[in-house]
């Protein structure tokens, strides 16, 4: 049984003129905010995401 609830959730886009945009929805608001990022932004994510996971944050989850 799955007891998960998402909260919130991104999109990021490329955008034809080379721009990237990022759209996060808060699913209990109902409500979505924009912001474009830069390329060097973008090339850092997963850099963020393997942080994020690693052992230092082991503790908030």
């Amino acid at each position: 049984m799955n007891t998960e609830t998402v909260v919130y959730s991104a999109e990021l886009t490329a955008e034809p003129d080379g721009s990237y945009k990022l759209l996060v929805h808060d699913r209990l608001r109902g409500t979505v905010q924009t912001a474009y990022v830069s390329r060097k932004a973008v090339e850092e994510l997963p850099m963020f995401l393997a942080m994020l996971n690693s052992k230092q944050f082991s503790g908030c989850r």
